[in-house]
């Protein structure tokens, strides 16, 4: 990823972005390095947080790479799991494979063929994902966004219906007179230069992760993880 300097309101870096604390110098990845692959890109995006919500989300981050790769390869077992971070973790946590075993089951299709549904423990999914919209509001847009979202949402991608994966792939600010973020912010930069967009995306990895962070009267961010999850977390004002 390309370094792009903030000149956006800097007195904000001096609390933390998930519960307005403090932040006495501790600093976390968005997205974290556990939905990541080694070797990681460089200038991943750091924000700053205090210390307890720096080491409070590692176990529901865990989980949550973990449950996405078991889906996408269809199995818990580690020596069927391609990531090999995700293996290592499962290797070493038995409790967490045994809890993503017990959260599968099979299910008829119309054809007479099986298909395995993975029920989420979805308010850890929930906690993580508001955890990186947090992360990426504050990064690209310069906004803190303290307060309970109007909307988080997630599924996997290939549920999304056509006119529903159109609508999540665009912009929510397409258009000549759309609104711009805060001059200076990451976010302006990057629509002014295109660096690390793809079609609206800032794509961190291939096949990992891309998000869009946006600002419309309302402040969006969109998530897909592992070319498997999108997620959609929005404020309004």
């Amino acid at each position: 990823m390309q370094h792009i300097d903030d000149f956006s309101d800097r007195r904000l870096g001096a609390w933390c972005v998930h519960c307005g604390a403090t932040t006495k110098g501790s600093r976390d990845h968005v997205p974290s390095k556990v939905l990541l692959d080694a070797p990681f890109p460089q200038n991943l995006p750091v924000i700053d947080v205090c210390a307890p919500c720096n080491q409070g989300f590692s176990k529901d981050e865990e989980y949550l790479a973990c449950l996405l790769e078991c889906a996408a390869c269809g199995s818990a077992d580690p020596s069927q799991v391609e990531r090999l971070n995700i293996r290592r973790i499962l290797e070493e946590s038995s409790a967490l494979r045994t809890r993503l075993e017990q959260s599968v089951h099979k299910s008829a299709r119309h054809d007479g063929s099986t298909q395995l549904i993975w029920e989420p423990e979805g308010e850890r999914v929930r906690r993580v994902l508001l955890k990186l919209a947090r992360g990426h509001a504050s990064y690209e847009l310069g906004e803190h966004m303290l307060d309970e979202p109007n909307i988080v949402e997630f599924c996997p991608i290939h549920l999304l219906g056509g006119e529903e994966r159109v609508r999540f792939e665009s912009s929510p600010i397409d258009g000549p007179l759309a609104p711009w973020p805060e001059v200076g912010s990451r976010a302006m930069q990057r629509l002014v230069s295109g660096d690390d967009l793809v079609n609206g995306w800032v794509v961190v990895q291939a096949f990992r992760y891309r998000y869009q962070a946006t600002f419309a009267g309302s402040v969006h961010i969109r998530m897909v993880l592992r070319d498997y999850l999108a997620a959609e977390v929005v404020w309004d004002p």
